[in-house]
């Protein structure tokens, strides 16, 4: 086994948090192995002008990981979870999955602690399409308007800004810079659902790389691996993304799971849910079947408008 492996990731506070803390834990299980972290740059970080589902690229947040998995530049990445597509390029395998941590998403106010008491037509920052649909569905007078950038820029925006009334963030994020004391509400589950296997991280390797599978499994948590699988299980049923306002969350316990998922229009008017329950093994059957589920309630409807609009906009553009 080599004694140094390389360690992939964006460059971002957050990814490096991420991948600072799986150097750590590898560390402890593997005190003769050096770790050494490299920087990869992405689509993702290179195109700040746009909102995520602009931008044209399967993977922006992880393209150039897996590439350089596969040139053998590196010998793992470390990814959260919910910014891989659900197809696995040739070559590359998610080797490990640790523990999630809060799937949820978090409220920062400014003009109100719950984003249910935010004064009429509020203006609420967020890229993601499904945080909207489903704020729009409690609130149909709030306005938007696209966030990116790390959580400190996003907190700075909100902190300079006049008209912004507050932020949605990712929990897990926020707990993992340690930024807690700005959440004024946590939205939560079931009635909000978060991103496919938010709040959990991806370590990739080459595929039968049977050395670094075997470094990485120490910090597998079978648990999260299901979920994970299950919730992404629906975003491929559904052939979703960034693109699409899609959520699901799995809870395991005592060897079954409970499946929740949401498709939603754009503006929150339609929000089709089911929930599926079954054996944990089950998990990417569940999920696909809770995909169906929600195609055929509504889903399927929701996915053409979303296509047709989509057409329309790299037409205009």
């Amino acid at each position: 086994m080599n004694k140094v492996l390389r360690i992939g990731t964006r460059g971002s506070k957050l990814a490096l948090w991420q991948t600072n803390w799986v150097a750590a834990q590898l560390r402890e299980r593997w005190p003769n192995i050096r770790f050494d972290i490299e920087i990869v740059k992405t689509v993702g970080d290179q195109v700040q002008d746009r909102p995520l589902d602009q931008i044209p690229v399967l993977g922006v947040f992880t393209k150039e990981l897996d590439n350089a998995l596969l040139a053998n530049e590196i010998d793992l990445a470390v990814h959260s979870m919910k910014d891989r597509p659900t197809d696995t390029p040739e070559g590359v395998a998610i080797g490990a999955v640790p523990r999630r941590v809060d799937p949820r998403d978090a409220f920062i106010g400014k003009q109100a602690a719950r984003l249910c008491d935010l004064p009429p037509g509020a203006v609420v920052g967020t890229g993601s399409l499904r945080r909207r649909a489903q704020a729009l569905a409690l609130r149909p007078d709030l306005a938007f308007t696209a966030l990116r950038g790390n959580i400190d820029t996003r907190l700075r925006k909100l902190a300079e800004s006049d008209s912004l009334g507050g932020i949605i963030l990712a929990m897990a994020g926020v707990q993992r810079l340690s930024l807690e004391e700005h959440v004024t509400e946590i939205l939560d589950l079931p009635q909000w659902l978060p991103a496919a296997a938010q709040g959990t991280l991806a370590i990739t390797v080459r595929d039968g790389d049977i050395d670094v599978l075997q470094v990485v499994d120490a910090i597998e948590d079978k648990k999260t691996r299901a979920a994970a699988i299950a919730e992404r299980a629906v975003l491929a049923r559904l052939g979703g993304g960034c693109h699409v306002p899609v959520g699901a969350y799995a809870e395991v316990r005592d060897g079954r799971m409970t499946l929740s998922g949401l498709i939603a229009d754009l503006d929150g008017s339609l929000l089709v849910r089911e929930t599926v329950e079954g054996p944990v093994e089950k998990a990417e059957t569940l999920g696909a079947a809770l995909g169906d589920m929600l195609l055929a309630r509504g889903g399927q409807g929701i996915m053409a408008k979303l296509s047709a609009a989509q057409e329309t906009n790299h037409e205009q553009n």
